[in-house]
């Protein structure tokens, strides 16, 4: 087994909260993400600057980092933005350390979720990350699709491959693999991750996972085996894109990820109690 050096997990109450069929009050959010910033998550992912009309749950991300953003914690805060304009909104807020952007290898997905090509999506890209360089920030790119699509475009981990190429050419450090709708296999996930840590270097390799109960644990193994250290999950397993125009197929149980990495003497390091009580808040949150 490729050992990775640590490990790191990446909470996501945003890809949880913003598919969530009725609207969650903005107080809820602010003390939901307050209790997740003392469990001891490498990363939260806890907001996106996007179109309102478009995701209309994450309209007051402002608001929500206004509270938390100034709060003492280890855990490093991460939005998704989609263009300059959403990059430039985080420029209010020194607190955020992570850039997150979609990147589609699917283009019928990518004019779904950006409106736009995967090409003039590079160039956003491009000028996203002269702006985290130039104001002390970092780019995660997120290959979406990285797994197959079900739209009938071409797919291959050549695709896959080359796109991370491209990506890393620009600098950006950090690359993960989103299985975005729930496709991959166990097998898939371990020879694609092989195949990324082998030939595109200078890069941390992260998975965003969606799974049923069933698969979760052989993928989280396939991905350990492969050696990947950066780990994406929301408490109960909520979430999915509601631009896939599929079922949403939940994201990764960070309980049982933080389990099973437990289980496989991993070393996380994760308070306890503060994590029972924010799995409370999720069971009153998500109903």
């Amino acid at each position: 087994m490729a050992q990775p050096n640590h490990i790191q997990l990446v909470e996501c109450p945003r890809d949880a909260m913003q598919g969530w069929d009725h609207l969650i009050p903005t107080q809820q959010k602010i003390d939901y993400l307050k209790s997740l910033l003392k469990v001891g998550f490498h990363t939260l992912d806890c907001g996106s600057f996007v179109s309102a009309k478009a995701i209309p749950q994450m309209a007051d991300t402002k608001e929500v980092l206004q509270e938390i953003a100034g709060l003492i914690s280890d855990t490093k805060l991460l939005t998704i933005v989609l263009n300059k304009r959403g990059a430039e909104a985080t420029l209010e807020f020194p607190e955020i350390r992570y850039l997150g952007f979609p990147f589609s290898v699917s283009e019928t997905f990518q004019m779904r979720n950006g409106n736009s090509t995967i090409e003039e999506n590079f160039i956003r890209l491009k000028e996203i990350h002269e702006i985290a360089l130039e104001n002390g920030k970092e780019v995660v790119v997120y290959l979406s699709m990285a797994f197959g699509n079900p739209y009938g475009d071409t797919y291959n981990e050549v695709i896959v491959r080359t796109w991370a190429e491209r990506i890393a050419a620009l600098g950006i450090k950090i690359i993960s693999l989103a299985d975005t709708i729930g496709l991959a296999t166990a097998e898939q996930v371990q020879g694609l991750c092989t195949i990324m840590k082998e030939e595109v270097s200078n890069i941390e390799l992260g998975v965003h996972l969606h799974s049923d109960e069933k698969s979760l644990i052989p993928k989280l193994h396939a991905a350990l085996t492969a050696g990947i250290s950066r780990y994406d999950g929301a408490l109960l397993g909520i979430g999915g894109c509601p631009m896939s125009g599929n079922d949403l197929v939940g994201n990764m149980k960070m309980e049982k990820m933080i389990g099973y990495f437990q289980q496989e003497n991993q070393p996380i390091h994760i308070n306890n109690d503060a994590l029972q009580a924010s799995i409370t808040m999720a069971k009153e949150i998500f109903v």
